[in-house]
């Protein structure tokens, strides 16, 4: 058997379409096919078209992984979450895991930075809501209050100023609804009441 031509796919410019025999034979993405040193007119046997066959497999999932990732950063969980809704064997989720992570795209620490301050500067929670979240995404408690720690923002300039915000919606007029909308945002009972007859 031999690799009667390699081309750049036109639906995925970042991988090439590898023909054994004048037929399609599998796929790798440029540092791969560079990786394998394949070229036009090489040899393969039974056994390496296979094993070309799996690593093109191996290799498709991780470019998928990647542009998961570039979407917005991940936490460990979310990322070994994604690889089990795809059924990746476990073995390939370490291998691909292990790659990100010394590309340092998989960064529990750095993923909590980056989504406490997203969300300060997307929506006003607070720093329990953070805490919440963070925990559902799976982040080790001591990273969450390390962190949390180092953030600056205090949480009551945020309620008042959801509190401001709010009060221009006609339907947060009534301070029932206004109330129940800011527990849903992490802050305590006590805190709102207090907060609300300060705007007063």
């Amino acid at each position: 058997m031999k690799i009667t031509a390699i081309k750049q796919q036109e639906r995925l410019k970042g991988r090439y379409s590898v023909y054994v025999d004048e037929n399609y034979a599998f796929s790798l993405s440029a540092d791969a096919l560079l990786d394998e040193k394949l070229y036009n007119g090489q040899e393969l046997d039974e056994r390496q078209l296979e094993a070309y066959k799996k690593l093109s497999a191996d290799d498709k999932a991780y470019g998928l992984s990647l542009a998961y990732m570039v979407r917005r950063m991940r936490s460990r969980w979310e990322v070994t979450d994604y690889f089990r809704r795809k059924s990746y064997d476990e073995a390939l989720g370490r291998q691909i895991l292990q790659k990100l992570e010394k590309l340092g795209l998989v960064d529990d620490e750095k993923f909590a930075e980056a989504w406490v301050r997203n969300r300060r500067l997307l929506k006003p929670v607070s720093t329990r809501r953070l805490m919440q979240e963070l925990r559902q995404k799976h982040v080790a408690d001591d990273i969450i209050d390390r962190v949390l720690a180092e953030d600056e923002t205090d949480d009551r300039s945020v309620l008042h100023e959801l509190i401001t915000r709010k009060r221009k919606q006609a339907r947060y007029q009534d301070d029932l609804k206004l109330m129940r909308y800011l527990a849903g945002q992490g802050f305590t009972y006590d805190d709102i009441k207090s907060a609300l007859s300060e705007d007063d």
